[in-house]
């Protein structure tokens, strides 16, 4: 697998560019449409915390582990919100997606879909990775949902594995999709692109 590097991807609505120390007050705006540092079990930083949310992404890539995106909306050119790739390991030409939020009036939109488009067309078919995976908190019902409507398989669950904010440990539900399900998995999203909404 080619080396992770900072890149920016674009299509559509949707701008994925190198999360910086700028983008701290559009992560702020996003994270406040719908408090969504409220919800138990995501990783959106409290207002006050985003500098440092920021300062942390910004040394795990300078470590090689993972390589964190602004989401922008094209149109209006704000920041949106957050994703990542993470967990990188070449020697087995895998990568991890996840860290992935948007304001609440972006859900539920064309967003996700085609970030994560960009996502993995960007890790399959540019850096040659063999394997993409996920992980969501066991709670979080409406990621596993997303994750599992991207066409990636569940691979199970990793019991008491990972701290919540709120201090509780969270089982963590594991999912991946491999480079040979990719082109049916990119027809897929494609096809769901172009349907009217």
């Amino acid at each position: 697998m080619d080396a992770v590097l900072p890149v920016t991807l674009e299509q559509g609505p949707v701008r994925l560019v190198p999360l910086e120390l700028c983008h701290e007050e559009g992560l702020k705006a996003a994270a406040a449409d719908g408090a969504l540092w409220t919800i138990r079990v995501t990783s959106v930083p409290e207002p006050e915390q985003t500098r440092a949310y920021i300062e942390n992404a910004l040394k795990a890539r300078a470590e090689g582990n993972r390589l964190p995106f602004a989401v922008i909306h094209v149109p209006s050119g704000q920041v949106i919100g957050s994703t990542s790739y993470h967990d990188i390991v070449p020697a087995l030409s895998r990568l991890e997606i996840g860290w992935t939020w948007y304001a609440q009036s972006h859900q539920r939109s064309a967003v996700n879909t085609t970030a994560k488009l960009l996502l993995l067309r960007h890790a399959f078919e540019t850096l040659g990775a063999k394997v993409v995976g996920w992980r969501t908190d066991n709670f979080n019902f409406a990621s596993q949902r997303a994750i599992e409507r991207l066409g990636a398989r569940k691979d199970g669950v990793i019991r008491h594995h990972a701290p919540r904010r709120d201090g509780t440990v969270r089982d963590t539900v594991m999912y991946s999709l491999l480079a040979g399900e990719w082109p049916e998995v990119k027809a897929q999203l494609l096809w769901q692109l172009s349907r009217p909404r």
